[in-house]
């Protein structure tokens, strides 16, 4: 079966980037991949901004459109609804990190459950509320409370972007092991941005790398890039 996957965490984990890099790897293996941007939270780090260039190499993102790019989710619930729906797509959901996001995907819930699915939570542990185990399994049981739905893996991207070296990334992977050992909950990969992946080698045997690559610039760097 085609799986269908949710993406979540805290503000500034890096579930967006992780989520749209995800898409391109489902793509690799799937026929049909949909994206769907589900963070009404998040305006600066949105995966609907890579729609253009994702519905080049077939992949769909399921998000509101021209002016309407910054609105809320009413709108396109039907959309969402039938992706999560078709078994034909593996389906994506990135999803924001507070109770608001979180009462945004419960929309969804019983078809979520009717299909089946994964739900991945993304940790930073250099972000504010998940700096360590208490703050992290309070971070968990919100947005499982708020969702109605359960946490099934943890995936550690704690980095402090050009500042990344190894001790950050081994300091990350070290207090998300204690989450998992607490949970019970699988925890196997970490992740590292590409421009800083030569920085920061395969170091832990049970721990598998995956490398992103950057899509989601900051409307900042965006003007930078313009010369602005």
């Amino acid at each position: 079966m085609n799986p269908l996957t949710i993406v979540i965490g805290a503000f500034g984990s890096g579930k967006s980037e992780y989520a749209i890099n995800l898409s391109k790897i489902y793509k690799d293996k799937y026929d049909k991949v949909v994206l769907v941007d589900l963070d009404v939270v998040n305006p600066y780090f949105r995966s609907r901004d890579v729609r253009e260039e994702f519905e080049k190499v077939g992949i769909t993102v399921i998000a509101p459109e021209g002016q309407f790019s910054h609105a809320d989710l009413p709108m396109i619930s039907p959309r969402i609804m039938g992706a999560i729906q078709n078994k034909e797509y593996a389906v994506i959901l990135d999803v924001g990190g507070d109770p608001a996001g979180c009462r945004a995907l419960g929309r969804f819930h019983d078809a979520i459950l009717n299909r089946g699915y994964e739900m991945q939570l993304v940790i930073n542990t250099k972000r504010p509320f998940t700096s360590n185990k208490k703050e992290i399994l309070e971070m968990k049981w919100m947005l499982e409370y708020t969702s109605k739905l359960e946490v099934s893996e943890l995936i550690s991207n704690t980095n402090l972007m050009e500042f990344t070296d190894e001790s950050i990334i081994k300091e990350g992977i070290e207090i998300v092991n204690e989450v998992s050992e607490e949970t019970n909950l699988p925890f196997n990969h970490f992740l590292v941005l590409d421009k800083y992946d030569k920085l920061v080698p395969q170091i832990f045997i049970d721990k598998k790398k995956i490398t992103l690559s950057y899509f989601l610039n900051k409307p900042w760097e965006k003007l930078l890039e313009k010369g602005i």
